[in-house]
């Protein structure tokens, strides 16, 4: 595991796994689009809300998406590598990421 000031790259990403969260965050672009226009044009508060939460759905669904990825590539492999440093750190990060993405 590296420190947290080196810049880190996935340690395995399918293609199609790729290209579905590339098209789902490009989704909630043009929905945040739509948030805006919604804002400049002063639409009634309750219709912009729905798709306020209509945009955190996509986005936990993006997340959904990278965690099973990362629980299966980066934290299982540092969970196999029998060394207790990155197991210990991998535990921590799971951790982590757990609390925030629960927010």
């Amino acid at each position: 595991m590296e420190t947290q000031n080196e810049e880190r790259h996935a340690t395995h990403v399918e293609p199609e796994l790729k290209e579905q969260a590339l098209a789902r965050l490009k989704k909630i672009e043009g929905q945040i689009r739509g948030l805006q226009r919604m804002v400049e044009d002063e639409r009634y508060c309750g219709e912009v809300l729905v798709q306020v939460a209509s945009v955190h759905e996509a986005l936990r669904g993006v997340g959904k998406l990278l965690m099973r990825n990362h629980l299966s590539h980066c934290i299982a492999g540092a969970l196999n590598s029998g060394d207790e440093r990155d197991r210990e750190q991998a535990y921590t990060e799971v951790l982590d990421l757990m609390y925030k993405h629960a927010r």
